[in-house]
Formats: structure tokens, C-alpha cells, sequence
């Protein structure tokens, strides 16, 4: 048990796997911005001891401006059935508290515009 929470143990480690279980290989910026309050020092230590651990694979292009890409090793995907139970977890500790996150608040907002935008073309219909 402490080998496996000493290498997730971070504070994005287990995010930063989890975008990368579900979105695939990903660039440095496009990480950045999933992880709102993140620093991009943090997240650059993070990456880099993730790296070292195994877990991701930074593949640098050289190109200007650099190009960087992450994705997960065979062995980071060894951890995404874990980080799915995770998030199931955490998606039911929040729903027995009534609670919701940024995410799921943003991701609501966007289906409420979604259905008026509907409703306008029905009428318009």
C-alpha cells in the first residue's frame, strides 16, 4: 500500500494520469488548463517524477515553438482501472453529500445552453 500512494502521492500525480487514461497523449498547455489552481513548475515537477516512476512517456519534438507531448507507459496504464474506481468513488462520495465540482457545475452550465439553444430552434422551427 505505501509503494502505491508514494507514486501517485502528489497533488495532481492522479489527475494528471487520469487525463491522460481519457484523453490520450496530451501537450503541456492542454494539461495545464484541466487543472485549474495548478503552476506550470508544479506541474513540470509532477510530470517529471511521473516520468521517472514509469508511469508517462514525454515524447519532445523539435520544432519551434518546442512541442512536447505526454502519454502513459504500459505501465501507467496498469493504474487506469484504479483511477476509474476512483473516480467512481469520488463521483458517489459527492452525489450521498449533495455536493458537486467545478467541472460538473461547468459541465451542467453547458447543458443547460445546449438544451435552450434547442428549445430557440424548435421555435424557430
Amino acid at each position: 500500500m505505501e509503494a502505491a500512494l508514494n507514486l501517485i502521492n502528489g497533488r495532481w500525480k492522479g489527475v494528471i494520469l487520469y487525463h491522460l487514461l481519457t484523453d490520450g497523449t496530451t501537450r503541456f498547455n492542454e494539461l495545464h488548463r484541466r487543472l485549474p489552481g495548478s503552476t506550470p513548475r508544479l506541474l513540470t515537477k509532477q510530470l517529471r517524477e511521473l516520468e521517472e516512476d514509469g508511469f508517462i512517456h514525454r515524447e519532445i519534438y523539435p520544432v519551434v515553438p518546442p512541442k512536447v507531448e505526454y502519454s502513459l507507459t504500459e505501465e501507467g496504464r496498469t493504474i487506469g482501472p484504479l483511477l476509474l474506481q476512483l473516480r467512481d468513488w469520488g463521483h458517489g462520495w459527492l452525489r450521498r453529500r449533495g455536493l458537486t465540482t467545478l467541472a460538473n457545475d461547468v459541465g451542467a452550465e453547458a447543458r443547460d445552453v445546449d438544451t435552450a439553444d434547442d428549445g430557440n430552434l424548435a421555435n424557430a422551427a
